[in-house]
């Protein structure tokens, strides 16, 4: 075939969902590995910025593991875990801001600007957008690690609605002490979806998607209802770091977001393929 109707076709392909999707709003997570190779960032980011362009309201949340873990290491310290979330004593939470609301956030709004489109950098501070309370799990003690327990998203929609794509590190505001709290990403980003009553929430991780057989690629679970996760979980198919994520995915379609998604971000342009053609990938979650 010509390679210049091999190109229309792809586009052809593409209205409908274009159509689609016009003025609604979608939530993408980006974050650790989709973020470590300037070739992966440019392709995430190109995503993003045509996603925009064609009229779509795109808010990106981010994480930011990677840079934070490094700064800490920088200043002697080891990073340190407890179940999956990182204990963030005062010194590792000065270091979240600077990471997360400085650096990795004016990172990612310069080459959004550099690559065509138009971003507003946040945090979950700005104008009172993520609030939250100690996380208090079983006893344990995070530090500076935060629950979110309310989200407004008039610093959001205000932003969207002049045509910016609102950029958001996952830092909240305390509201049982005089402090900030460092939030888990996913979690920020399926509340923020939620309030949003966003089309889709699209979480950007480092496998295919939710794998039948761990270490087999070609045993990909493409939809995934509701009715089927506590079965997924008690067979061990959806187990370790997967769990957490796929929950924020459920709590996100209950409250009223449409569909959502966990992609490889790994993979160039993994957004625009599940997003405007007819193939799809990774895994996504219906009601």
């Amino acid at each position: 075939m010509n390679i210049n109707i091999e190109r229309a076709q792809v586009l052809i392909e593409a209205l409908p969902y274009i159509q689609k999707y016009y003025k609604k709003t979608v939530v993408i997570k980006y974050g650790g590995n989709a973020m470590t190779t300037c070739e992966l960032k440019r392709a995430v980011i190109s995503d993003i910025v045509l996603l925009s362009l064609v009229g779509i309201n795109v808010v990106v949340v981010h994480g930011g593991g990677p840079e934070i873990s490094e700064m800490v290491r920088k200043i002697g310290k080891e990073p340190k875990f407890i179940n999956g979330l990182r204990y963030t004593d005062p010194e590792t939470m000065d270091i979240v801001q600077m990471s997360l609301c400085g650096k990795v956030n004016k990172d990612l709004v310069s080459i959004i600007n550099n690559m065509g489109g138009s971003a507003v950098g946040l945090c979950g501070v700005d104008g009172g957008m993520l609030r939250a309370v100690k996380l208090t799990r079983d006893g344990t003690d995070y530090g500076y690690v935060g629950e979110i327990t309310e989200v407004s998203t008039t610093m959001i929609t205000d932003v969207t609605d002049k045509g910016y794509i609102p950029v958001i590190a996952t830092v909240a505001q305390g509201i049982d002490d005089d402090c900030l709290y460092n939030v888990n990403a996913d979690t920020a980003a399926a509340k923020i979806a939620a309030e949003l009553r966003a089309e889709k929430l699209i979480l950007l991780t480092d496998v295919r998607g939710i794998l039948r057989a761990p270490k087999d690629e070609s045993s990909l679970i493409p939809v995934i209802s509701l009715a089927d996760v506590p079965g997924l979980i008690r067979d061990g198919i959806i187990q370790g770091g997967m769990i957490p994520k796929l929950e924020c995915c459920v709590d996100a379609i209950k409250s009223g977001v449409g569909r959502a998604h966990i992609l490889d971000g790994r993979i160039e342009h993994s957004i625009l393929i599940e997003m405007l053609s007819n193939e799809g990938i990774g895994t996504m979650l219906v009601n």
